[in-house]
């Protein structure tokens, strides 16, 4: 079954989740750019619960919200959806794209470790 897809202002409210492990609608609110009306975060927290992607537990009168699924299959999704929507699925531009904003920002350790990383997966994708 294929993940819903996430508008930005949901994107926002999860991330919020996760660097907080738990929050409140109000505490989401807060951290917020251009802070929204309470009902609408409600709303957006509603959202994410139905999409399978947060949840939420009671605490006293609160609703206390946490994302559902973990960060590491978080990013994964949201890379496929990259892949597809820009990259005509091909990891191959993906990466040249990517080398060609970030090439002059890397570090030689970074480069290192990124070499390391494709030695890794050439491995993995010979067995």
């Amino acid at each position: 079954m294929a993940e819903e897809a996430l508008s930005r202002r949901e994107r926002q409210v999860l991330e919020i989740l996760y660097r907080c492990g738990k929050a409140t609608a109000k505490d989401v609110q807060e951290a917020l750019p251009d802070r929204p009306a309470n009902a609408t975060v409600r709303t957006i927290l509603r959202s994410l619960e139905r999409k399978g992607q947060a949840r939420h537990e009671y605490d006293g009168p609160r609703y206390i919200y946490s994302p559902i699924v973990s960060p590491t299959r978080a990013k994964r999704s949201a890379v496929k959806r990259l892949l597809s929507t820009f990259f005509d699925d091909s990891p191959e531009k993906a990466v040249a794209t990517f080398m060609d904003v970030a090439s002059t920002k890397l570090s030689p350790a970074e480069f290192d470790r990124i070499e390391e990383i494709v030695r890794e997966a050439r491995s993995r994708s010979r067995r």
